[in-house]
């Protein structure tokens, strides 16, 4: 049997799952030739939250991030993470902005695009994988591993063979809260593996720490690719240590060559990133945590969600929270918990811890409810999608949400020119996920915090009574704006 492949994901995964996506690409630049050198299978260097974390915490360009990194590292495929028709945000985008983005992103580096839906949805990821193909890029389809009494191992060998027929060169078993048992691990590898021709990866966290050992047993079972990242950005809620997996695999004949001595180095250089970016990391990040195998968050969600429940003065509620957050899922229709639906189940708990069960319906919520992400893998609750319906004076849909979007790329072109803004394909498709940040980018730089010393995750004006920005709409109904995961989320409570 061939080695096993290792994919690097210290420049993007790594740092998203343990530092809050806060390294700069200063600090990235010196270690990219080594990556280069070592013959990872791919460097995962762009894509999920750094686009985003660029713009709004470090001033930078993202598209400059990719292609400095793509100079320096050039022999190593780059890998970029990407949420299907969500792109890197949280809702959908029409068809042709995605379109524009995927062909930005192969121009500036891009050569392996991981595309993923929440909900395994893949009318959600029919566009990507379309535009990628034409692009002349590799597609890999990515399944959101998870567990619950619909997410069955005949569902994920059921997306596997689709997303072959697709097109996809590999699919990906993506389990972000690292909760794949080492047995289920090899079973789903064989039975993929004998359901397909494509090679298949498999991406872990080790936050309750099975990955290694899940790695180990899939690696055994036949998956071609396993994702290990470089401590300190290893481990936890991260991904496995390369040289954690390189000695647990050594004795074995798929054992893949691996220079140990310049892995010393690499391990020296984040290790100072690692203290640098002191005020984003968590002791309890680096931590084995079995209660994630009742919770499902994953660990880029869970580095900002315990600083995010603090800033709402709520660091007591963690474990009410935590506990809310499988009965949101399950009314929710089982969903995944992945970015964005995790932040959004993790929202709603809060919420519904805060102010009671229901009492309002935050708006990424209601439109998981009213079919505006896609199916669900399981049924929603009826009576909580009526509410929706009720509160927002919408009726669910069926249909793919991307198709009553209309056409956007020329209308962000006009936008850009109309602000004095560079209108480039590059330009409106950031314009399109992040236009505030994408207008303070091209501020006077005088204005911007330096890169070095990211600023904090931009809250709503918090008065002390809620812990929450608030606009009374009517004496019987409150607008607030939820922060989590450095996003605003809007929520209307009623009075009852």
């Amino acid at each position: 049997m061939k080695p096993v492949i290792f994919n690097n994901t210290v420049l993007r995964d790594g740092h998203q799952s343990l530092a809050a996506t806060r390294m700069t690409t200063d600090q990235m630049v010196a270690a990219a030739p080594e990556l280069d050198r070592m013959g990872f299978g791919a460097l995962e260097t762009w894509g999920g939250a750094t686009i985003d974390s660029c713009l709004r915490y470090l001033s930078e360009n993202p598209f400059d991030r990719l292609r400095t990194l793509k100079k320096l590292a050039p022999k190593t495929p780059h890998m970029m993470l990407l949420r299907g028709q969500n792109i890197v945000q949280y809702a959908s985008f029409p068809d042709d902005v995605v379109e524009a983005f995927v062909a930005c992103a192969a121009k500036a580096g891009v050569d392996i695009f991981r595309i993923f839906d929440a909900l395994n949805d893949l009318r959600n990821v029919t566009t990507a994988v379309r535009a990628v193909k034409a692009a002349g890029k590799h597609a890999q389809g990515a399944i959101s591993y998870t567990t619950s009494p619909v997410h069955t191992l005949e569902a994920f060998v059921q997306l596997a063979k689709e997303f072959e027929r697709l097109g996809c060169d590999s699919i990906c078993i993506k389990d972000m809260a690292g909760l794949i048992q080492p047995s289920a691990a090899a079973e789903l590898v064989r039975r993929i593996k004998a359901s397909v021709k494509v090679p298949l990866a498999l991406h872990s966290h080790n936050t309750a720490g099975l990955a290694g050992t899940s790695y180990f047993e899939a690696v055994e079972a036949g998956v071609d690719i396993i994702d290990v990242s470089i401590a300190p950005f290893a481990n936890g809620t991260g991904q496995p240590d390369a040289f954690l997996m390189y000695s647990m695999l050594e004795k074995t004949p798929r054992c893949p060559k691996y220079d140990a001595d310049r892995h010393v180095t690499l391990v020296e250089h984040f290790r100072n990133v690692y203290e640098q970016l002191a005020e984003f990391t968590s002791r309890n990040n680096e931590r084995t945590d079995v209660d994630i195998l009742r919770f499902q968050v994953p660990g880029g969600m869970l580095s900002n969600f315990r600083n995010q429940l603090k800033e709402q003065g709520m660091s007591d509620k963690w474990d009410q929270v935590l506990n809310e957050i499988p009965y949101v899922r399950e009314k929710l229709g089982w969903i995944p918990l992945v970015t964005p639906t995790s932040q959004i189940v993790g929202t709603q708990a809060m919420l519904n811890v805060k102010f009671g069960r229901w009492k309002n319906i935050a708006q990424p919520t209601a439109d998981v409810l009213l079919g505006k992400y896609g199916r669900t893998p399981g049924p929603i609750d009826p009576e909580l999608r009526a509410l929706a319906e009720e509160r927002t004076k919408q009726k669910a849909i069926d249909c793919r949400a991307a198709d009553i979007l209309q056409p956007r790329m020329s209308k962000l072109r006009e936008e850009l020119k109309a602000k004095g803004l560079p209108a480039t394909d590059e330009n409106a498709v950031l314009y399109a996920m992040f236009p505030q940040q994408l207008e303070a980018f091209y501020k006077p730089k005088a204005a911007t915090p330096p890169p070095a010393k990211a600023a904090p995750p931009q809250q709503a004006p918090t008065p002390a009574s809620t812990g929450a920005g608030v606009a009374t709409e009517s004496p019987a109904r409150r607008r607030y704006l939820i922060n989590i995961d450095g996003r605003s989320h809007e929520a209307f409570v009623e009075t009852v």
